[in-house]
């Protein structure tokens, strides 16, 4: 890889400009863990695995911070930073990474089971016929409007900003129901506080689900370094100077990919613009933390309030209807209706965003490890890997039922996050630091806070293998 060169920072534009990439790291983990797992586990076990919730969600917080600071500094993507600690360590997980994609066409056939509830159609179809009909259908207009647009980034933001809206106000509307008001109180206690034991023995089964409700608090696995591609993608620090290759009118000579990383210059009044910008990302990353803490917890209330009392599961072919309750208890039928369409548009747009930024990844890799891939542009790529990752989660969709596969693909990323934390460790507070001026070295106290990230991973696994092997 070449060395890193030496240029200006640009000036931080102003919140309004900036803000953006945390919004969509909370409205894509609204289709994981928020929706799915937590009220899973809450509406079954009742409330004595809610402790694990807040501390899992807060140790994302140093990682994601440490993933967007490495492209505020170099304007690089973090996968590039991956290839410059080494090729052999990059692709091994990039393999890792890639076989827990295969499965991420769950999402659209778990949204496709809001919109076949909502429908009941095709008429004729059993309801796995149905959720995977309009699975499909949520696959081709997402690709259609990749296609079409003239800014895939910039479309994914809007749209990611509209759900968050529209689910973050209507939950908390529905949280203000009498009777959810009414076990407030010892479900915030239970937030600290374990509500131990469980309300039935643990099934071994739900080991697996466990983690993936622990991993997707937030946006677990390999999802958190998408980050870094959407704060590249808005031009946050260093990587204002790149502009996007992916969106329409990029140069047929466009080989900005490999141009190498730039690292701000010791000029007079960089370390001030640094200080604005490195505000911005611990707020920024902050917005998808805190909001994603807010929006789960305002899930698992409902689940305990409304799904816990009736015996109801997100489950099976039904992963994402049952929680229709949640909107139904405040406002009948409607409600119940409006949920299944904001259901099933953010876990379309789930699917939509994770394509987009497994294609940016692959494009990445592809013209890094190989001279001849260079003759495309990156757009090139960028469409060619999303018409291949279409191709392949269309094929994985049959196979099983939502959840298993997106349980599949949530054990995969958190082995990955086990690796891939230590290896930023050791890029932004070993390798990188070599190359930056000394305003722009990161504290000690930030290799503590990812440090105790780091480990906390390393023991999560440790535990779930011993669990799994006993």
């Amino acid at each position: 890889m070449p060395a890193y060169r030496r240029a200006e920072l640009p000036r931080f534009p102003g919140w309004r400009a900036a803000l953006g990439p945390g919004i969509v790291w909370m409205a894509l983990a609204q289709g994981s863990g928020e929706l799915i797992w937590w009220p899973y586990i809450i509406a079954k076990y009742g409330l004595a695995f809610l402790f694990l919730l807040l501390p899992a969600c807060l140790l994302q917080w140093p990682l994601t911070f440490e993933i967007g600071r490495y492209t505020l500094l170099c304007g690089e993507s973090i996968w590039t930073g991956f290839f410059r600690l080494s090729r052999w360590f990059a692709l091994p997980l990039w393999v890792l990474m890639a076989a827990s994609f295969l499965w991420f066409g769950a999402f659209a056939s778990a949204g496709g089971t809001a919109i076949a509830e909502l429908t009941h159609s095709p008429p004729g179809l059993s309801p796995r016929g149905q959720s995977l009909f309009w699975g499909y259908a949520t696959i081709a207009i997402c690709t259609a409007a990749v296609f079409m647009s003239r800014g895939v980034y910039r479309m994914i933001e809007r749209i990611m900003v509209a759900v968050a809206v529209v689910t973050v106000g209507g939950l908390v509307i529905a949280c203000t129901h009498p009777s959810v008001l009414e076990v407030a109180p010892e479900f915030l206690r239970a937030t600290v506080l374990p509500a131990w034991p469980p309300l039935r023995p643990f099934e071994d089964k739900d080991t697996s689900t466990l983690l993936t409700a622990v991993t997707f608090a937030g946006l677990g696995g390999f999802w958190t370094l998408f980050y870094s591609y959407w704060v590249r993608e808005k031009g946050v620090g260093m990587a204002g100077l790149r502009p996007s290759a992916t969106e329409a009118g990029a140069a047929p000579s466009d080989d900005r990919a490999l141009t190498p990383g730039a690292v701000p210059t010791d000029s007079v009044g960089a370390s001030g613009r640094l200080r604005a910008w490195i505000r911005f990302l611990f707020v920024d990353s902050g917005i998808g933390i805190f909001g994603n803490i807010v929006t789960t917890l305002l899930t698992c209330l409902l689940a305990y309030a409304v799904l816990l009392p009736k015996g109801l599961l997100p489950a099976g072919w039904e992963i994402a209807t049952v929680q229709s309750e949640f909107f139904a208890l405040r406002w009948g039928a409607v409600g119940k209706l409006l949920f299944l369409v904001v259901a099933a548009a953010f876990l379309g747009d789930t699917w939509l965003s994770t394509a987009d930024a497994v294609a940016r990844v692959n494009t990445d890799v592809i013209r890094t490890i190989f001279p001849q891939a260079r003759r495309k542009t990156e757009s090139r790529w960028y469409k060619i890997f999303f018409l291949i990752l279409t191709a392949i989660t269309c094929a994985t969709m049959p196979l099983a039922q939502p959840g298993a596969l997106i349980v599949i693909s949530a054990v995969l990323g958190f082995f990955g996050t086990v690796i891939f934390s230590i290896a930023i460790l050791i890029l932004n507070h070993g390798v990188l630091p070599r190359s930056l001026p000394h305003f722009a070295r990161p504290s000690r106290a930030a290799a503590l806070l990812l440090t105790v990230s780091c480990a906390a991973y390393l023991a999560l696994a440790a535990a779930y293998v011993y669990t799994m092997l006993r």
